[in-house]
């Protein structure tokens, strides 16, 4: 089995560029809404969670309310950092159980922000980074329901784009239309095939 790291800033077209994978014939796992399954009321990392910052981060009917967590988070490196741990930690787990169940000749991504930042892309074979300069990706996340505040905080957590691809096998551009961007992905996607 091939494991291959899907990472770019937000607003890059990480989940743009997963799907694409997804109809070619791998397995997707998108870190984030993985995670958010874990914050779900009754989940053991939803219990640590709550335990860690209290219920102040709760919506209606118990679940973690993702805004709220948010704004307590963004606000403390050591929050941050405290609940990364926890999600992390339950992410690779929950990875490891479903690798183990697909086929040997499968190829598995993992589409995430931060791969590169926590050094965690160092666990897979190959890194694909999805590139798209600041302007595109501060329009898109915008478009997407982001308020200017909270694309700039985020986007400030994460290493310059320029930076990112230093780190890359395959570098995705991402900037010039959906047909260019599959394109490359297929591109890509034959390469990882083909490699020992």
């Amino acid at each position: 089995m091939k494991r291959i790291a899907l990472t770019g800033n937000i607003g890059c077209g990480k989940s743009t560029v997963g799907s694409i994978l997804r109809e070619l014939g791998a397995y997707v796992f998108d870190a984030d809404r993985v995670i958010h399954t874990f914050y779900e009321k009754g989940h053991p990392v939803w219990e640590e969670v709550v335990r860690t910052f209290g219920e102040g981060i709760l919506d209606r009917e118990g679940n973690i309310d993702r805004k709220k967590l948010a704004r307590v988070v963004f606000e403390d490196e050591e929050k941050l950092r405290k609940l990364e741990e926890i999600t992390h930690r339950a992410l690779y787990e929950y990875l490891e159980r479903e690798f183990s169940k697909l086929p040997e000749e499968a190829i598995a991504v993992v589409e995430a922000s931060l791969l590169i930042e926590k050094g965690t892309y160092k666990r897979y074979d190959k890194t694909i980074v999805v590139y798209a300069p600041y302007e595109v990706c501060r329009e898109r996340a915008l478009k997407k329901g982001f308020s200017e505040e909270d694309f700039e905080k985020r986007w400030r957590k994460q290493m310059l784009i320029e930076e990112k691809v230093k780190y890359a096998d395959f570098v995705i551009d991402n900037s010039n239309g959906l047909e260019r961007t599959r394109e490359q992905v297929r591109e890509v996607f034959e390469r990882i095939k083909e490699d020992p």
